[in-house]
């Protein structure tokens, strides 16, 4: 297999493509109007490798770069950083990448490569901090689940440093974890890629670690989130494995295998990893989950599931059609719901929509309880965003127009909200057409109506992974 130049890979081009140039912009232009009670900060996380790869390359690996815009007496103002990880410092004194992708060979050759960076200064594995954002304990974290987060400045986005809670993380750290808004704990995971291992802990409002304990699992595979109740815990066990062995027999590191089945663990949130009662459910995979919550003797999970996993996912570019179209486009999860009863240990479940839809998000104050309304992207699409009734059964839609795609939209309350859906989604959108990048502002309950606000941005702003609002409170006073 010959190796094809980096301008054929279709996360290097395009809106795929890394911007090179770190901006600062103020006094945007805005198209419509700001809420004017709307204050905080909608930040977002993605790839943007800061150099050319040494071979092949994946969008899961690029360098996290920060996307922000922050709002406030209806004004706005921009500014985009990289995550200033250990790898992202190696690699800049080196002035050129240093670390290989999951899709490169493995070989005696690579390994000798891989072992002379780590002589010189560089991480074996590099934590590239790109994934996802939270905020907690008056902090806001880059995330990453291969390794410890990354506290970031605000409004700035200035990496601070890594985050490891006073010395105690000992382990990875999901890229998603649950702080629940009645206690304002953290619960976190950490999944080794390279033995079956899960850990599992409880930060307290402090920000101190004050609960871990270790989850016996019977396969190496990809646990990327999971979810939370008042009482509960909830994992996500399905058959996307990681196999190095394979990876040295020159076929996949990751490859989904229905036939070793699935299921869900549900662990009393203080519980020791022995406690956990597990759930066997038909063969899927879950990348996101929206929500979990209580009812009677039912722990009810809402996820976005899929049936089966593109084996293109995880392959090279070249060993694809090369019609330009992002990996993964035929990956069609859907949401999902099941119902695992505590006390009979029946799981029952069942498809609430059919539109392929994914980076699902809540309102995150009703986290844990039983919520009415969730949001996500047409994933096949990417032009458009869904809003689901669960009550009602239904959803409606929000298109961003012919030309436009957008990514993940994170819902932001009114301050004083009295319902669920009181309050905004913000997201980015791209205008291929127009080639500008903007931010939009979404009326929640005026779901199918245009954008409250455009806020045009001068410069390019590439499709990416979570983000987050950052409140007006934590930014101190800017």
């Amino acid at each position: 297999m010959s190796d094809p130049p980096a301008a054929a890979n279709p996360f290097l081009r395009g809106n795929f493509a890394p911007v090179c140039e770190e901006v600062t912009a103020d006094d945007l232009t805005v198209v419509g109007e700001l809420p004017p009670e709307l204050d905080g900060m909608f930040v977002r996380n993605g790839p943007n490798p800061q150099f050319p790869p040494v071979k092949h390359y994946h969008v899961f690996e690029g360098d996290g770069m920060l996307h922000g815009v922050r709002v406030s007496d209806g004004r706005a103002s921009y500014r985009n950083r990289y995550v200033r990880t250990a790898g992202w410092k190696a690699e800049r004194a080196a002035g050129k990448a240093l670390y290989p992708s999951f899709l490169d060979p493995l070989n005696v050759n690579a390994l000798l490569r891989v072992l002379r960076n780590f002589v010189k200064g560089a991480l074996l594995i590099k934590n590239t901090a790109n994934t996802a954002l939270v905020c907690h304990d008056g902090r806001l974290l880059a995330l990453w689940e291969g390794g410890e987060p990354h506290e970031v400045r605000v409004p700035d986005l200035e990496t601070v440093c890594a985050h490891t809670f006073g010395g105690r993380l000992k382990n990875q750290f999901t890229a998603h974890p649950k702080v629940d808004p009645a206690t304002g704990e953290m619960l976190f995971f950490g999944n080794s890629l390279f033995r079956p291992s899960v850990r599992y802990g409880v930060v307290n409002k402090q920000g101190e670690v004050v609960h871990t304990t270790a989850i016996d699992v019977t396969r190496t595979a990809v646990m990327h989130d999971f979810a939370i109740t008042p009482r509960h815990t909830i994992f996500v066990d399905t058959p996307l494995t990681v196999s190095v062995r394979r990876m040295l027999r020159g076929q996949p590191l990751l490859k989904f295998e229905p036939e070793l089945g699935a299921r869900l663990g549900v662990l009393p949130r203080y519980g020791e990893g022995r406690e956990i009662k597990w759930f066997e459910v038909s063969p899927c995979y879950v990348f996101h989950t929206l929500n979990a919550y209580e009812e009677d003797d039912d722990v009810v999970l809402l996820a976005c599931r899929t049936e089966g996993f593109p084996e293109a996912f995880f392959m090279p570019p070249d060993a694809q059609a090369g019609d330009g179209t992002p990996i993964g486009r035929e990956f069609a999860p859907v949401m999902y719901q099941w119902r695992l009863n505590m006390k009979t240990g029946a799981a029952r479940e069942e498809a609430l929509d059919d539109a392929p839809a994914d980076f699902p998000r809540a309102n995150e104050g009703v986290l844990g309880s039983r919520t009415r309304y969730g949001y996500a992207l047409n994933i096949q699409g990417v032009n458009e965003l869904f809003k689901y009734d669960l009550e009602r059964g239904r959803s409606d839609r929000h298109g961003f127009g012919k030309g436009r795609f957008g990514g993940e939209a994170v819902f932001v309350p009114r301050p004083g909200a009295g319902a669920e859906d009181d309050g905004w989604l913000l997201t980015y959108v791209r205008d291929e057409g127009e080639g500008t990048s903007e931010l939009i502002v979404i009326e929640a309950r005026d779901f199918g109506a245009p954008p409250l606000a455009r806020v045009l941005i001068p410069a390019r702003v590439p499709y990416g992974f979570h983000g987050a609002w950052v409140p007006g409170e934590m930014l101190s006073g800017v």
